[in-house]
């Protein structure tokens, strides 16, 4: 859970050094491969958690994160730069914030 966490703040990191400009995110390849980079390594260490962990908090789409990862990694070419701008200002940081309170629980 920490790693994912950690991966989610590179985004956020990432985000912010670029001043959170849907543009820059839209011109800059680099950007675009580092955010995606992280998106796929989430979805490497969302695949590997286990049942018990994911049933802590229901309410997280682990499968769909695990998909994303899928997608990214099998179909880099087809992926749609908005709706990975969209995931990385919305999705992410509420996985984040899920992660983080799985982690104080314990």
């Amino acid at each position: 859970m920490e790693k994912i966490v950690s991966y989610c703040r590179r985004i956020d990191e990432d985000l912010s050094r670029c001043g959170r400009d849907p543009d820059v995110f839209r011109n800059d390849h680099l950007f675009q491969d580092a955010c995606c980079m992280c998106i796929v390594q989430i979805g490497e260490l969302v695949a590997q958690l286990s049942d018990e962990a994911k049933a802590e908090a229901p309410s997280v789409p682990w499968r769909v994160i695990k998909d994303t990862r899928n997608f990214y990694v099998h179909a880099y070419g087809a992926i749609d730069i908005p709706s990975v701008w969209e995931t990385l200002n919305r999705d992410i940081p509420a996985l984040r914030r899920s992660c983080e309170e799985l982690l104080q629980k314990q």
